[in-house]
């Protein structure tokens, strides 16, 4: 794939190319979090709030619903009182996750790097 191939499209009233979407969507903030706490096991949706944290309830419950959508994510609600809903990953969800773990990886070991780039930089532009 080349970057043309996931540019947005500048012809008024066409949509977003659908595979930059669905990259948006597995490499959103929340999107990546929910990913991988979905490949270590399945969540209740109280459960997954906190094992993210920082996510409001209505920004976790609209990635969720994406993700969901976009076929990587089951909900699996239960006829119980009182309402029982697990999230888990499907197969599509679980390849996903992968990836984004490995990126998320390679960002914790190369961190230091990253940063030293930015000190780099930072110095640069307040020197000139």
């Amino acid at each position: 794939m080349t970057v043309s191939d996931f540019r947005m499209r500048q012809t008024a009233g066409e949509e977003m190319c659908p595979h930059r979407l669905v990259l948006e969507h597995v490499t959103s903030r929340w999107g990546v979090l929910i990913l991988i706490a979905l490949q270590e096991r399945t969540y209740r949706f109280s459960e997954l709030r906190r094992h993210v944290g920082r996510v409001s309830e209505k920004m976790l419950a609209q990635t969720l619903q994406t993700l969901e959508r976009d076929g990587f994510v089951h909900r699996d609600a239960k006829p119980v009182i009182p309402p029982r809903v697990d999230y888990s990953l499907t197969e599509l969800g679980q390849e996903a996750a992968e990836r984004v773990r490995s990126l998320a990886a390679w960002t914790d070991v190369r961190m230091a790097a990253v940063t030293e780039a930015r000190e780099a930089y930072d110095k640069a532009r307040t020197s000139s």
